[in-house]
């Protein structure tokens, strides 16, 4: 491709994607496995925040990097760490050279699969560290000997603290969407790791995060050798190609007009927002019923079954995902048309996240956000933080779509509803006894206090009416006895040498 014309090359710069700046990857003299791994996953120009951080991060200089989601920060991290690996000729064998923490398991496993794509040619091995899979498998791997570990902050400082995971022959390291680290309370998990790496001047740090605030930038100046900063601030914060709209619904209403945008608009792929689990399960349910093929997924998922269901959503067997906002961070999938707000965002960030969901690599989408009374005290923030008012349609009475499913029974109703049912059952129980059967507290009324009956006794007693009335009296005695012992000498008898006493037991 380098040896191509000037006159091509121009041609194909005059064709390039408006979101592309004109510098194309091979300009950058990346060793040839590099670039083919590039070329073969479809990269021809680098969009602004590569162009401007890889000339400084390929030098072997220390970057912390603004942009916006979804505009090529995991690329620009990986081709300076296959570059930079492949030219070090003084690494410590079988120890890995490069880490790389992400916040959380899907924006990992997502860059594990990126890494594995673009550097196919590198022969590097690539071992992901994260929580919810095999722990022992992943052991193993690091004993093996690995050269660049993507890691959440948990795992790794589990693997660290038991001598699995060696930090001594890391060169290279990238803290990804730093700011959800530090919203996700990982800051006092990230300085320990931190601080368990070689010295900020034995090693190269790479910062990337959609917001650098105040304890982003902490960080740099704590445990990074002079960054360059790099913002790639565009006058709108939101992707340009993303369509937003709002809807205000009251919230019983909220599920008729999704039904209806569902019905109206041409989708391919919908991404559905919701703020709580319990709400994810709810309207998965609800969408299934209405003949909508959903799926649901939330933090509380085993990893697994988060996993696939992420794979199935990015191959196009799941059409309708709905969830939290641990879908609403660094998640790349191909060709969302839309994403639609059930619930407004609390944190106005989310927004920004959740929205970037479609409209990624210069394609256009769709955001749809339901505006209810619970959460349009949020508005202000969301908008506030935009820079301008989101543009307001009013449904019609066509675009409410009536609700066919039936009442769904969630998880928590569930468990209420069968400790409704086996209340009623023992109150059933107990009208249906006779006298004589008198309920199990009344019967033997030391259980209360951990004093089980005797079962051959009360076998070889029969409960006659006769039994029942003279029951008193012997409880009664029995009072007395107990009383008699505690008020005589010393070396009366004990309650074990006592055979009458209940408190043998």
């Amino acid at each position: 491709m380098s040896d191509e014309p000037e006159s091509l090359t121009s041609d194909l710069r005059a064709v390039k994607p408006k979101f592309l700046t004109r510098t194309t990857f091979t300009e950058l003299n990346l060793p040839a496995e590099v670039l083919s791994g590039i070329s073969e996953a479809g990269f021809t120009y680098c969009t602004p925040i590569q162009a401007q951080t890889l000339p400084v991060s390929l030098a072997g200089r220390d970057v912390a990097g603004q942009a916006q989601t979804g505009t090529g920060k995991t690329a620009a991290f990986l081709v300076t760490i296959f570059t930079r690996l492949l030219a070090l000729t003084d690494r410590e064998p079988g120890l890995p050279a490069a880490l790389i923490v992400a916040p959380t398991r899907e924006l990992a496993n997502q860059i594990y699969e990126e890494a594995n794509f673009i550097g196919r040619h590198t022969g590097f091995k690539i071992a992901q560290v994260v929580g919810g899979i095999d722990y022992q498998r992943q052991a193993e791997i690091l004993k093996e000997g690995v050269d660049i570990v993507i890691c959440t902050p948990g795992r790794v400082i589990d693997y660290f603290k038991q001598g699995i995971f060696k930090t001594s022959g890391i060169k290279l390291v990238v803290i990804d969407e730093a700011d959800r680290l530090l919203d996700l309370g990982f800051e006092k998990d990230m300085r320990y790791i931190l601080k368990k790496l070689p010295r900020y001047d034995k090693r190269q740090s790479m910062l990337f995060s959609a917001t650098l605030s105040y304890r982003v930038l902490e960080l740099t100046y704590e445990y990074m050798n002079l960054p360059e900063f790099i913002s790639i601030a565009p006058e709108e914060v939101t992707v340009e190609g993303v369509d937003q709209m709002l809807f205000h619904v009251g919230r019983e209403q909220k599920l008729p007009l999704l039904l209806g945008i569902l019905a109206r608009e041409d989708w391919n792929r919908v991404l559905i927002f919701i703020n709580t689990k319990a709400g994810v399960e709810w309207l998965t349910q609800k969408l299934k019923g209405n003949n909508c093929p959903a799926e649901g997924i939330t933090g509380d998922l085993h990893q697994r079954k988060r996993f696939q269901l992420m794979e199935n959503f990015k191959n196009g067997r799941i059409k309708i995902l709905v969830a939290t906002d641990v879908a609403s961070r660094g998640i790349h999938v191909e060709d969302i048309s839309h994403v639609i707000n059930y619930d407004l965002p609390q944190d106005a960030e989310n927004y920004i996240h959740r929205i970037g969901r479609t409209a990624r690599a210069g394609k256009t989408g769709k955001a749809f956000s339901l505006a209810c009374e619970q959460y349009v005290f949020h508005l202000e923030a969301v908008e506030e933080m935009l820079g301008y008012k989101i543009p307001v349609v009013w449904a019609e009475d066509d675009w409410y779509v009536t609700d066919r499913s039936g009442p769904v029974k969630t998880a928590s109703r569930g468990r209420k509803v069968r400790a409704v049912h086996g209340k009623e059952r023992v109150q059933k129980r107990l009208a249906r006894q006779t006298p004589s059967e008198k309920p199990w507290p009344q019967k033997y009324p030391g259980a209360f206090f951990g004093f089980l009956p005797d079962k051959s006794t009360e076998a070889a007693t029969p409960s006659t009416p006769a039994a029942e009335e003279a029951a008193p009296t012997t409880r009664k005695k029995k009072r007395r006895r107990r009383r008699k012992k505690k008020s005589g000498p010393a070396d009366a008898a004990t309650p074990a040498a006592n055979p009458d006493s209940e408190l043998q037991s």
